[in-house]
């Protein structure tokens, strides 16, 4: 798994496969490579192969290896849980913070966003299982949180980020992305636009194109197991 032009062609062959089951286009859906943990050696490495888009769950470690990487065309995206005295630090340092699931988060990132950068971009992070050991909003406060988040300046609202209950032999992930997907729309229709379905990892990313993700996020598959950890994702 450390052969990074073997893993990025092979993430792309599943999802061209899974689009294609799915009826749609492969260019529908981003490839985030998750790269918590991983050194920026191992960043620059797959970046050169043409992986563009990169995402970390922790501000420090992110910031240590932006700094690094600096001369490349890196697109940050935070993934983590976010702490309201993190906000600032995400709000200048990333293209997009996917981990909105409270008011206030979305309140700071937006008043501390420079005005000389673009709009950051947010998805709203559900806890679609209602697991208590989770962040994100509960689904049925997803479409309140939404039309807070797409008045505030210095942001845009793309859509929805959720980690559905891994998947076994007892649980198939499948339903949860499916009612991800039905809130998606729910408050797309309500009025509020949105062009974003966050979720599938590494082990379920079929399960989640089929059922409308834009955006997986790949780490063990693409990057190999984490330094720290000998584990699949």
């Amino acid at each position: 798994m450390n052969n990074l032009k073997a893993n990025l062609q092979n993430i792309r062959a599943r999802v061209a496969k899974a689009c294609e089951k799915a009826g749609r286009d492969p260019a529908e859906v981003m490839v985030l490579a998750a790269s918590k943990m991983h050194t920026p050696a191992r960043i620059r490495e797959l970046h050169a192969l043409g992986q563009r888009s990169f995402g970390e769950n922790y501000i420090q470690e992110a910031l240590a290896k932006q700094a690094q990487l600096g001369a490349l065309d890196i697109e940050w995206h935070f993934i983590g849980p976010l702490q309201s005295n993190k906000t600032r630090e995400a709000a200048e340092h990333f293209a997009w913070v996917q981990s909105v699931d409270r008011a206030k988060i979305a309140r700071r990132l937006a008043e501390q966003r420079p005005p000389e950068l673009p709009p950051l971009e947010l998805c709203i992070q559900v806890n679609i299982d209602r697991e208590p050991q989770k962040a994100g909003v509960l689904p049925e406060q997803a479409g309140e949180l939404a039309r807070f988040v797409q008045d505030l300046p210095n942001i845009r609202l793309r859509g929805l980020m959720a980690i559905p209950r891994m998947g076994s032999e007892e649980y198939d992930p499948s339903d949860s992305y499916r009612r991800v997907r039905e809130l998606f729309l729910q408050i797309r229709d309500a009025g509020i636009p949105m062009d974003t379905l966050s979720m599938g990892m590494s082990a379920d990313l079929e399960q989640a194109i089929l059922q409308g993700s834009t955006l997986v996020r790949i780490g063990t598959d693409l990057l190999g197991p984490r330094p720290d950890d000998d584990s699949a994702e």
